[in-house]
């Protein structure tokens, strides 16, 4: 047994001491977890870009009541030309630029023209609705002010500025009738629901856990072929080392690998970005099933090909392939059911449904048993034929 820990001691020193590695297993995770968080985060509403005059009181209510609503969030910009390069690039929904002076405009009851950007689809169009509804209200004392304006003149009676009318309307607007409209919403978008809930980090760990832990693994089968090129491994044959303790002990190095990588995911994005990996026991049960299978496909990939360059090509192939399908770089909910159902061919599929139902759904162990059985179906099936391929690459 003290040799088969040497093995996996070596391994895994070999992996450390790769500077390349210094980047893609330790940084380049954190990145994508950083840029995940970014772009989707745990604020799911559509960002209204506004320009408006920072002193302006009815500019400042208006943004207030923009605010308000559901599922908007506004945010300020200094100018127009950069609120419409925003719009443009996609980054934000749509945008208005308030001119100067719009609350004296009001006050004063003169037209003020509002610009608003959209893009040509339904959120602008939804945006703009809510936009001209908020900017209506404002414009509705003015609107009655002016109609006074005209009725006494039509009936001779002293004339009287529309300003200081808006101002009486203003005054008794908490008097006014109202009508308001209580909505219902029929159909309930669970997937919207379960992302609400989720941290800023949340949706991009446990998928980049499983990419990188894959990928990892298999782009470090090469120190396997290494390993026979070099005459290492007819070295420790010619020892009273058995086939079996060096099979062991390269598996046990793979397994070793993978699970550093994983095991640092979690560790470095629950103390930096405070992570939610959901349920203790089946986080952990998911990740150990799932690092077994890397390995045991780290060790058929090291056994087929002849060169390294050969088994990294494809270990970042089959690594990046099974990521995409199996739902590592797009939440499979996303997916169309005929790709949905292919991704079960994956353990990355099984695994990022696993980890759906602790996080988003705050499962435990139970209610993931079958996706835990297929991740352990796929790692007793790898581990046996990287077994039969290593030890017949091991001995030929």
């Amino acid at each position: 047994m003290v040799k088969v820990w040497a093995i996996v001691r070596v391994e895994l020193t070999r992996l450390l001491r790769d500077r390349s590695n210094l980047f893609f297993v330790f940084l380049f995770p954190l990145l994508l977890i950083v840029f995940i968080g970014a772009q989707f985060g745990s604020d799911f509403s559509t960002r209204l870009g506004v320009v408006a005059d920072a002193g302006d009181a009815e500019a400042a209510s208006l943004i207030a009541a923009l605010d308000d609503l559901e599922g908007i969030t506004t945010v300020a910009f200094d100018s127009r030309e950069e609120l419409a390069d925003e719009v443009d690039r996609g980054r934000i929904s749509a945008g208005v630029v308030l001119p100067d002076g719009y609350g004296d405009a009001l006050r004063a009851v003169e037209p003020v023209e509002v610009v608003f950007l959209g893009r040509p689809d339904a959120t602008s169009a939804s945006l703009q609705a809510l936009v001209g509804a908020a900017l209506a209200e404002q414009v509705l004392p003015g609107a009655a002010a002016t109609l006074l304006v005209s009725g006494r003149a039509a009936v001779g009676a002293p004339p009287v500025e529309a300003a200081e009318l808006r101002e009486v309307a203003l005054a008794v607007e908490d008097q006014a009738s109202r009508i308001e409209v209580s909505a219902t919403t029929l159909g309930v978008d669970e997937l919207a629901e379960e992302f609400a809930g989720l941290g800023q980090f949340d949706i991009g760990a446990s998928s980049q856990l499983f990419l990188f832990t894959f990928l990892t693994s298999l782009t470090g089968a090469g120190a396997l072929i290494q390993t026979r090129q070099y005459g290492v491994a007819t070295r420790m044959l010619s020892t009273p080392t058995s086939t079996f303790s060096v099979l062991l002990g390269t598996g046990g190095g793979r397994l070793a690998i993978a699970l550093f990588q994983a095991v640092y995911i979690v560790v470095i994005s629950t103390v930096a970005f405070g992570v939610n990996w959901g349920d203790p026991l089946g986080a952990t049960a998911v990740i150990l099933l799932f690092a077994v299978g890397a390995a045991a496909a780290a060790m058929v990939v090291g056994s087929v090909f002849s060169t390294d360059s050969q088994a990294a090509g494809a270990g970042i192939g089959i690594g990046l392939g099974a990521a995409a399908l199996g739902g590592s770089m797009v939440p499979i909910e996303l997916y169309p059911e005929t790709v949905a159902q292919v991704a079960r061919i994956t353990p990355h599929f099984w695994a990022n449904e696993a980890m759906a139902e602790l996080v988003r759904r705050d499962g435990t162990i139970v209610d993931i048993l079958p996706q835990l059985a297929a991740l352990g179906g796929f790692a007793v099936a790898l581990v046996a034929l990287g077994s039969w391929t290593l030890s017949r690459a091991l001995v030929r």
